[in-house]
């Protein structure tokens, strides 16, 4: 894989997800957990309402959450040093391709979340048609500077997924490894031509016209994968085991924020919007719209999106079609969040 470094600019960490609220005495009987999140984005907005309106600490759990970029998240879980993750459902199939089973026991995210921005100007060289099929779009991209958060993420497969479908190699685009809140900032400067990212970031340059969007997860790219499991909450199945009411806890908490997300989207929109106080009104409203509309209620990982995250890893290249799984059992469980 060929990669061009590019700066990282701007917010690099956490940027409004935070550890839990301070102690107090009719907190003592909560159980203490971690959990990891790859970016800050939208993708995370049930995590937002369940520190922002105490879903975790109703149901029994206080969560410190951190930053843990891109893959560092599923891997963090893996070596033990944090409770939970919310990585891709990609990631999950991958680590138990090689051996490390992981549980998934919430989906945050039931279609892919990942859009390719292009700068529109190049795009209009190219001749470039918003309305033709992925194929002949994704051609688009080809010899192009793109920022990515991660090599291998899901976001970055899906870019991998395009570049496969515009017939060329995934290699004939160059990398900048970047944070979400750095892209835009490196885009306006042209230290890249684009980037592959999540809500909200991916449509503040094509709603300000500088920039066009070349494939869109939540508008159904691709389309014969469209039922799967994006992001999800896993952790390791001996966890669920020996702490079943954390499990629990944090099971019901995603699942009540996800039942409150979709009964008061005003008033979720107005509780997350605080998390991202710079961005226009406009932008985020679409953007808030577009995440609520890919997050399933109630949360619950399935067989089919958990199967459709090993074929959107074979379709990236990211596993060889002999690797994938021939069965998901064990990798994912409703019981948490009934």
């Amino acid at each position: 894989m060929k990669h061009r470094a590019c700066a990282v600019i701007g917010l690099a960490l956490l940027a409004g997800i935070t550890a839990a609220a301070p102690l107090r005495a009719e907190d003592a009987k909560l159980e203490d957990v971690t959990m990891s999140v790859p970016t800050f984005s939208l993708a995370y907005t049930l995590e937002f309402l369940n520190q922002d309106m105490g879903f975790y600490a109703k149901h029994g759990v206080r969560v410190k959450t951190v930053q843990i970029e891109g893959l560092g998240t599923i891997n963090a879980v893996i070596s033990g040093s944090v409770d939970f993750g919310q990585p891709s459902g990609a990631s999950l199939t991958r680590a138990a391709a090689r051996g490390q089973r992981l549980l998934a026991i919430v989906e945050i995210l039931g279609h892919p979340s990942a859009q390719v921005v292009l700068r529109k100007e190049i795009a209009e060289k190219a001749g470039f048609d918003p309305k033709a099929p992925l194929e002949k779009r994704a051609q688009v991209l080809k010899g192009r500077t793109m920022g990515v958060d991660g090599v291998n993420s899901v976001l970055h497969a899906m870019m991998m997924i395009a570049a496969k479908r515009g017939g060329f190699s995934p290699d004939d685009i160059h990398l900048g490894i970047m944070v979400a809140p750095s892209m835009n900032p490196a885009f306006e400067t042209k230290q890249i031509d684009g980037f592959v990212g999540a809500l909200p970031w991916t449509l503040q340059p094509v709603l300000n016209g500088s920039a066009v969007l070349v494939v869109s997860g939540p508008d159904g790219d691709p389309g014969d994968l469209t039922n799967l499991a994006n992001t999800i909450v896993l952790t390791k199945p001996e966890t669920c085991e020996k702490r079943k009411s954390v499990c629990m806890g944090i099971g019901h908490a995603f699942a009540e924020a996800s039942a409150f997300l979709h009964a008061h989207p005003d008033e979720a929109a107005a509780i997350v919007k605080k998390r991202f106080p710079t961005l226009d009104d406009k932008l985020y409203a679409a953007a808030f719209a577009t995440t609520m509309k890919i997050t399933p209620n109630p949360p619950v990982p399935t067989k089919e999106s958990i199967e459709n995250t090993d074929v959107y890893n074979v379709a990236a290249g990211l596993m060889k079609p002999e690797e994938k799984l021939s069965s998901y059992d064990g990798l994912y469980t409703d019981q948490y969040v009934k």
